[in-house]
């Protein structure tokens, strides 16, 4: 694509970033068929190359963002099927995150559009007002239906997808050593984050047992916070390098204490950010080299637990497993093996989720800002799901767990608690009542739905 930036508009870092990733575009197409809005909605400008466009004027000209714009941009879930189906690499992450900044800085949102985005900015990061969020959310929840048929659809998206359980008491783990078992092979940082405490510490606590239980040592960095990525995605750039610098901070200090041999994330949204710190900071004198160590250092659990020569201690039950891969782990990180050879390994039976490339319409904080959009995706995900009559679903990322839950009835667990359960560890909490119903069979795996569904396995899926 021919760009017209002149100079000095090249000498901002940002904008001859962006100059360069425009200058990939080939206009080729192939990214409309992988992007969930275009699939969804069939207008141009609501697909990768539609946006690239838009933005291409904007930033060339230092236009303010225009409504229509901002509707665009704003549609855009950075799911990133985009970037894994472009042929020419075009780095569409990089480009839409320097949009929705320019965007933040240029234009005036109507003031309950402020006002909601404001909200979720202060409150998702922190943990005690968020939890304080939870419960009011709990409360209200009933009326979640008068909410939408009052128009007021993005509370009401709120509402709906707030757990219908009590949120996880304050409990802070930072600066917390959890030894390893035996002989120490490794020493890893965990991310807490802000979400998952809240909604799942399970998730962080599976993850915990199960390195523990092979010999790895975890540390929850003290002074490590929120990731930043909530506030990355709405454009809100200084608030989230502030958190990026943060944890940066945090995790250096473990690192040259007594030292890192990876920093593991169970939240892959989290992850795709923390991977790209060292973007986020390389203009940064004082954190550039320091955000890149970490950077490299970043995993998604599922990873690291790839690489190390697992011995599995207990039979998981033959469940049938729908993997639903987060967009953010399969096309953000592009981890795509890992975790079903784990969950094939551990003994569940693995099968892949027809349009697996499309997103379930979390994205983030897209549910609740693009309620409608979102709900279309989540169904249309679900019904793919369904389709497979798992016994479970398992995902990586807490996003996509609660945005699935609001759909289905069927089971949805992250992966490190099954593969933590199928190491000796207890039952995911949604598995544990239908555990009490199944059969002796049921753990030491039904050969006849072994049968039927080998073919099934991870070591088929592409």
């Amino acid at each position: 694509m021919q760009t017209t930036f002149t100079l000095a508009q090249l000498m901002n870092p940002q904008v001859a970033e962006s100059e360069r990733i425009l200058r990939a575009c080939v206009h080729c197409g192939f990214c409309t068929a992988t992007c969930p809005t275009y699939v969804l909605l069939g207008d141009e400008l609501d697909s990768p190359r539609g946006r690239i466009y838009l933005i291409k004027e904007m930033l060339e000209n230092e236009r303010p963002a225009t409504k229509d714009v901002v509707k665009h941009i704003d549609r855009c879930l950075s799911c990133l099927a985009c970037m894994t189906t472009c042929p020419s690499g075009v780095h569409y992450m990089h480009l839409v995150d320097h949009a929705r900044e320019h965007i933040e800085k240029t234009y005036k949102r109507p003031l309950a559009d402020r006002f909601m985005r404001g909200l979720l900015a202060r409150v998702l990061p922190n943990p005690a007002l968020f939890r304080f969020a939870a419960v009011a959310g709990l409360l209200a929840k009933p009326f979640a239906p008068v909410f939408r048929a009052a128009g007021l659809t993005r509370l009401a998206a709120m509402l709906r997808i707030t757990p219908s359980r009590m949120p996880a008491p304050p409990a802070d783990t930072t600066g917390v050593v959890y030894p390893a078992a035996g002989a120490r092979r490794g020493r890893v940082a965990l991310l807490a984050g802000c979400i998952n405490p809240v909604l799942a510490p399970s998730t962080n606590a599976a993850a915990i047992r199960l390195l523990n239980r092979h010999g790895v040592e975890v540390v929850v960095a003290q002074g490590e916070a929120c990731c930043g990525s909530l506030a990355h995605h709405m454009g809100r750039e200084d608030e989230a390098l502030a958190a990026a610098r943060n944890n940066v901070d945090a995790w250096t200090r473990e690192m040259e204490g007594e030292g890192l041999d990876a920093i593991l994330i169970t939240v892959s949204g989290c992850g795709t950010t923390v991977k790209d710190y060292g973007f986020m900071l390389r203009t940064d004198e004082a954190y550039a080299r320091k955000a890149a160590r970490v950077s490299a250092l970043a995993m998604d659990v599922t990873e690291y637990l790839a690489m190390l020569d697992l011995k599995v201690a207990a039979s998981a039950p033959r469940l049938i497993v729908a993997y639903h891969a987060a967009c953010s782990l399969q096309h953000g990180q592009k981890v795509v093996r890992a975790p079903k050879d784990l969950l094939s390994k551990f003994g569940f039976i693995v099968k892949d989720v027809p349009e697996g490339h499309l997103c379930c319409g979390s994205a983030g904080t897209y549910n609740i800002l693009q309620p409608s959009l979102a709900d279309r995706l989540r169904d249309r995900k679900v019904a793919n799901i369904e389709r497979l009559q798992p016994d479970v679903i398992a995902a990586g990322n807490i996003g996509c767990i609660t945005q699935l839950a609001t759909g289905t009835a069927i089971p949805v667990v992250h992966t490190v608690e099954l593969l933590d359960w199928a190491d000796g560890g207890p039952a995911p909490e949604p598995l544990a009542e239908l555990q009490a119903s199944w059969p002796e069979t049921a753990a030491a795996g039904e050969e006849s739905r072994t049968a039927a569904h080998a073919v099934e396995t991870v070591g088929k899926s592409v």
